[in-house]
């Protein structure tokens, strides 16, 4: 997905006087890689060329810039590195430098040649509050190749260990490896540094850094290109962060540096979490800044659900101490937009290929999670009910995949239409040319005298011909589908393969026991709603064409309805969304509720920056332009709202007692099995006092 900054519309001018609407208030920590122009040996025109973009990172609501490596002297200047003359003109403008990142209220992370005692440290120097907070010199120096550093510089001495001080013109500043720098007024504002030819080592120092507490890992890097580097230090990246649960900041030496035997691309990347947020411009000749928001609260999160992560930092820091060099970071709360990658879909992939891939993977899950079953347990047919709506049309196909693959007859899949009070002919003639379409044997089973049956023994006043539609009504009819399904099972040795997806399953839009939310192995409950509609498009266009290919885009051109509501005098049938929610929105709160744990505030927030304006940003591929829409906050907040009931105080009795089936999604599985475990008697209080407190109506 394309990197883009969400602005609130200009209507609301008030409303962003509220703390809400500042990223800063969710969490994030704005960086930035900087690629400045290089001037070899020139430490002065270096300095203005760094304070240039300082200024432009403060403008922009940067908190913490990171400059290339040595990126006050130049990194290829070879023995100039000891040249007396130049050194002194290095000191001479890290006063000037520190003050200019304090009246941009940025913290800057520059490189340079810094000396102590009798040795050369190639170093990077933390500059806040307009004085240099650390000096931390790098750790492993090449000496291969086309780096020989070792002619000029010592590494650092016991890393990860007490070094001292130093002194830095007129002051003395905390030297070595063992230093943390951390927001002492923004929670999870902490970073630890390390410089270029560091991440290339087996145990990079920012592994420990992480371990220690760092959540924002710097590179400071001088590193050349020849064909292929920048796929490999893209890839150390990613895996950095993935790896120390982290966000990892990487910012190369571009245009200027001394091309005599090697050549620079200025390189800057930003990762988290293993996820690139952005890239910067390569090859560039003009000094720039490559600019992303950085969920620190969003890591912490993840790194408190990973026990590994840990026992990790209990084994390899029991010995180790780090110095937190505390700071005062920017607070202010005025909106600058969010400046991330942000899905409005989290389940489906904004890149076609990717989606593609998801879909690929998603697919076979599914289809394997039955195979399996069927081995297992010997069965050799199975049933199902088919509405003609999304959830059971997937299922469908899945059990279709499955016996192909297990080389069992399509026919052996004993597929039902259930006609009810409310059932339209389009999703009846649909669930017929499904049938038809793809082989398997049909047959129709008309629920109402069975119905109207049990509403007359019940003393439902339908029965005595009041249009009564409660709860009741609409469970006798979901419920006899579903009796009927086990009954088939048991008459044909087979057994009835469950339809309700994960969404469904968040909300407890299902009916308990003998009910839809009954099976006896469900392919689709770690599906969301959203990616089934991708996955039946994906079938649709890769394996069927004729009727089977029509009817599956009918079938996604269907407006999502449980279908056991008669029609209104208006003629407007039942609908599944105006009761419970858009599940555009239910699946985004869904996803940053279970998978992280986030606040409603924030997760409200999220909701607002994707969905407030439908212009902005990517959509998925085929994503109809009909439902390109948007959402206001005082929208969200409400279905939010509802989500929250429904998640937390009214829905988790029936999680507590699901049908086996496969997990498909990362942190997507409700089952009480697997990743979310609650009790059935909460409440949503905490939640919803949350929401109210921190959002704004």
């Amino acid at each position: 997905m394309a990197l883009y900054e969400h602005k609130i519309p200009k209507d609301r001018a008030l409303a962003e006087l509220h703390a809400f609407h500042s990223s800063r208030t969710h969490g994030f920590v704005r960086v930035a890689a900087a690629t400045p122009v290089v001037h070899i040996a020139d430490p002065k025109a270096n300095a203005e060329e760094h304070i240039a973009l300082i200024r432009q990172a403060g403008e922009q609501g940067v908190d913490l810039i990171v400059f290339p490596e040595l990126s006050l002297s130049a990194y290829a200047i070879d023995d100039l590195h000891l040249q007396a003359a130049l050194l002194e003109a290095v000191e001479a403008q890290l006063r000037p430098l520190a003050v200019a990142a304090g009246n941009a209220n940025v913290v800057a992370v520059i490189g340079a040649p810094i000396r102590n005692g009798d040795r050369l440290y190639n170093c990077a120097i933390v500059m806040a509050n307009a004085k240099i907070q650390g000096v931390i010199p790098k750790t492993y120096l090449p000496n291969y190749r086309e780096y020989y550093e070792k002619r000029w510089f010592s590494a650092a001495d016991e890393p990860d260990r007490f070094q001292g001080m130093v002194q830095v013109g007129q002051q003395w500043v905390p030297f070595g490896t063992d230093l943390l720098f951390e927001a002492n007024n923004r929670p999870g504002f902490v970073f630890g540094v390390e410089i270029c030819e560091d991440y290339w080592a087996p145990m990079p120092p920012s592994t420990r850094q992480a371990l220690a507490g760092s959540r924002i890992l710097l590179n400071l890097s001088a590193s050349n290109i020849v064909i292929g580097k920048s796929d490999d230090r893209a890839l150390l990246c990613a895996s950095q962060s993935a790896r120390a649960m982290a966000a990892y900041v990487f910012a190369a030496s571009g245009w200027g540096e001394s091309t005599t035997d090697l050549a620079w691309d200025g390189q800057a990347t930003i990762h988290e979490l293993g996820a690139k947020l952005v890239d910067g411009e390569r090859f560039a000749l003009e000094s720039h800044l490559t600019v992303a928001d950085v969920d620190v609260e969003r890591i912490g999160l993840e790194r408190l659900r990973t026990g590994t992560f840990a026992d990790a930092a209990r084994r390899e820091m029991k010995d180790r101490h780090f110095r937190p060099s505390r700071f005062t970071a920017r607070d202010d709360a005025a909106p600058k937009g969010l400046r991330r990658p942000l899905d409005r879909f989290p389940f489906v992939p904004d890149d076609p290929a990717r989606l593609d891939q998801d879909c690929f993977e998603a697919f076979n899950i599914q289809v394997q999670g039955l195979m399996r079953r069927l081995k297992s347990t010997g069965s050799k047919k199975i049933v199902i009910g088919v509405s003609g709506g999304l959830d059971s049309t997937q299922a469908l196909l899945v059990a279709c995949r499955a016996f192909d693959r297990l080389e069992m007859p399509r026919t052996d899949i004993l597929a039902y239409t259930m006609p009810g009070f409310a059932t339209s002919e389009g999703t009846k003639s649909n669930a017929w040319t499904l049938m038809k379409s793809l082989g398997v044997t049909g047959a129709e089973l008309d629920i109402r005298p069975a119905a109207e049956q049990m509403l007359k023994d019940i003393g439902h006043p339908f029965a005595d011909g009041q249009p009564v539609h409660d709860i009741t009504f609409e469970n006798v009819q979901a419920g006899l589908r579903t009796d009927y399904l086990f009954r088939l099972a048991n008459q044909n040795h087979g057994f009835v393969l469950g339809t309700g997806d994960l969404s469904e399953l968040a909300l407890g839009w299902a009916t308990y026991g003998v009910g839809d939310h009954m099976s006896h192995y469900n392919v689709n409950g770690g599906v969301a709603k959203t990616l089934i509609r991708h996955l039946i498009r994906w079938v649709a266009d890769k394996e069927h064409d004729g009727d089977a290919a029509n009817v599956l885009h009918a079938i996604l051109a269907t407006e999502i309805s449980p279908e056991l509501v008669p029609a209104g005098a208006d003629g407007r049938i039942q609908s599944t969304e105006a009761t419970v929610g858009p599940y555009a929105l239910n699946d985004f709160f869904l996803f940053y509720i279970t998978r992280f744990g986030l606040k409603p505030s924030k997760v409200a927030y999220l909701a607002h920056q994707a969905w407030g304006d439908a212009s902005k940003g990517d959509w998925p591929a085929h994503h109809p332009q009909g439902d390109r829409i948007e959402y206001d906050l005082a929208t969200i907040k409400a279905w939010l709202r509802k989500f929250l009931i429904r998640f937390f105080a009214t829905s988790q009795f029936k999680r507590s007692a699901l049908p086996n089936g496969p997990k498909v999604v990362t942190g997507g599985s409700l089952s009480p099995r697997g990743d979310w475990r609650a009790p059935s008697d909460g409440n949503a209080r905490v939640w919803l006092d949350e929401l109210d407190a921190n959002v704004p109506d």
